[in-house]
């Protein structure tokens, strides 16, 4: 290597982390980061750059684990714990309802269970003949201490991080029940592991370091310049970067649409030309359309807040539309005018109203039940929100293509073959499995599975026919197909890709490649 060459192809961030090594000590980006005042990503991309010219190398590396007040910590530490704040209710205005102190303390009600429950047990709070919550005594709430300790410790805290070894072994305890490392936006701390990489200076990084200063190249160097230097002429009195007459020129890529944005149009343009009429809606919907009007029984698991994302402000629609509300409540409670017994509980038309992000597209099919002609065909492509672990096969917010066919004469065998239409030629798989599943609102119901080169067998989506209990109480007495299928997955075969996030990745490069050959 000859050091005076390589020398004039640094970038003055090399320069600058050169300078700040020394010899036999190790160092890590946040080293650098408070020595020069540079920013974490600085640091990051100086540290890599000289590790490839081997001028570093690494020494260690070690997990630190730390944890972060979320926004609801930080509401927490300003206003209160769910504990806290009920002890001090009901010690303040007297016993009340667990529904009443929900309001009252702007709680979801099973937050106030929750914390009801803790109360309870430990003799702090009890509940009275009257079926209301009644206050004993605050020096029994043993679990109010550790947890407002360790809120305050980590209010004076620098931005409301706390590592793990400045943690006795009690908060260590307290803290596990108080941090998640997923979903933390339900938690008051969120768990964070960071790797901490030491570094030291090699022999190579020494000759270059020495190169540098008898060269007398700091780093401070103008790269090019400026219109501003020519009017004040403090071009003069800088030293600037030599230029590399030999490096090729940058490459001049041609523009073009994002090869998913262009799947999802000629995936629309084919049903379009099969005769579908498109359909879209809201992002936000009630529960009412998202599952009460699927016969979905408010009962039902999938209700629950890990798959669905509820809307804090407003909470709830003014109303919903007459006379599918009747109708649809009369279809869970007895069956209504469908020939069904129903669910046969009391439906709750106060829940009904409460406003989430649509976690299936089906919403917007039972929607267009509504203004649907007989014979008709419609379908959508939307993008809905559940909450799930990203995976490559999984992701808490995608796209699924929607659709309905209603007539006199329509059955399974037609169903069958539209979702053979979007197995193969749609999604071009040449592998196809369909298997009996399971909805509310379908019966028969079938799921239809495609085998990807990479990840092997994984559902496409979910089929069947609509229930009358669906399909009467918006005013359609015929036959109606419906599907709910995932696009991105089709996608995910179609461009030849082995993970979902590729569909959305920031990396242009990746994204220039990736549409298939």
């Amino acid at each position: 290597m000859n050091p005076d060459a390589v020398i004039k192809t640094l970038h003055p961030l090399e320069v600058k982390a050169l300078y700040a090594a020394q010899e036999g000590k190790a160092f890590h980006a946040q080293d650098l980061v408070d020595a020069l005042e540079w920013k974490t990503g600085q640091a990051n991309q100086a540290i890599s750059w000289l590790t490839g010219k081997d001028c570093l190398r690494e020494v260690n590396r070690i997990t630190k684990v730390y944890f972060e007040l979320t926004d609801l910590g930080r509401d927490y530490l300003s206003q209160g714990t769910p504990l806290e704040r009920i002890l001090t209710h009901l010690e303040q205005k007297g016993p009340a309802s667990l529904p009443e102190l929900a309001q009252a303390l702007s709680l979801e009600n099973k937050d106030v269970g929750s914390a009801f429950g803790s109360l309870s047990k430990q003799g702090a709070v009890k509940m009275n003949a009257q079926k209301q919550a009644e206050y004993v005594s605050r020096e029994k709430a043993q679990d109010l201490i550790p947890i407002r300790a360790i809120l305050d410790k980590a209010g004076t805290a620098p931005q409301g991080i706390l590592m793990e070894d400045q943690l006795d072994p009690q908060e260590r305890t307290t803290m596990d029940g108080l941090a998640k490392k997923r979903g933390a936006s339900s938690a008051p701390f969120k768990m964070v592991e960071r790797e901490i990489v030491s570094y030291e200076i090699t022999p190579t990084g020494l000759q270059l370091q020495a190169a540098l200063s008898k060269a007398g190249i700091t780093g401070e160097e103008l790269g090019g310049l400026t219109t501003a230097m020519l009017k004040t002429g403090s071009w003069k009195k800088g030293s600037f970067r030599p230029y590399n007459i030999s490096l090729p020129p940058g490459r001049i890529a041609m523009g073009r649409r994002n090869p998913y944005c262009e799947y999802l149009d000629w995936v629309k343009d084919k049903l379009v030309g099969l005769g579908f009429e498109e359909f879209d809606g809201p992002l936000v919907e009630t529960e009412f359309w998202n599952s009460d009007a699927l016969f979905m029984p408010q009962f039902h698991s999938a209700r629950d807040i890990h798959d669905v994302y509820y809307v804090n402000e407003p909470r709830s629609a003014r109303e919903i539309e007459q006379p599918f509300l009747d109708n649809v409540a009369a279809a869970h409670e007895n069956g209504g005018q469908t020939g069904s017994r129903g669910w046969q509980y009391g439906f709750d038309r106060e829940f009904t109203k409460r406003l989430i992000l649509r976690s299936q597209g089906t919403v917007m099919s039972a929607k267009t039940l509504q203004r649907a002609q007989v014979p008709g065909k419609y379908f959508g492509v939307l993008r809905c929100f559940r909450y799930d672990q990203v995976d490559a096969t999984h992701l808490s917010d995608f796209y699924q293509t929607e659709g309905i066919v209603l007539g006199d004469d329509v059955n399974l065998k037609n169903l069958l073959g539209l979702l053979k239409m979007f197995a193969e030629q749609i999604a071009g798989a040449t592998e196809v499995k369909y298997v009996p599943g399971y909805f509310p609102f379908t019966e028969p119901s079938v799921e239809v599975h495609i085998k990807h080169p990479v990840l092997g067998w994984f559902e496409l989506g979910g089929a069947g026919i609509f229930r009358p209990e669906v399909t009467k109480p918006m005013g359609v007495d015929v036959p109606v197909l419906a599907w709910g299928l995932g696009i991105d997955r089709m996608a995910l075969m179609h461009l030849g890709l082995n993970d979902l996030r590729e569909l959305f990745t920031p990396n242009i490069e990746h994204v220039r490649l990736r549409r298939k050959q």
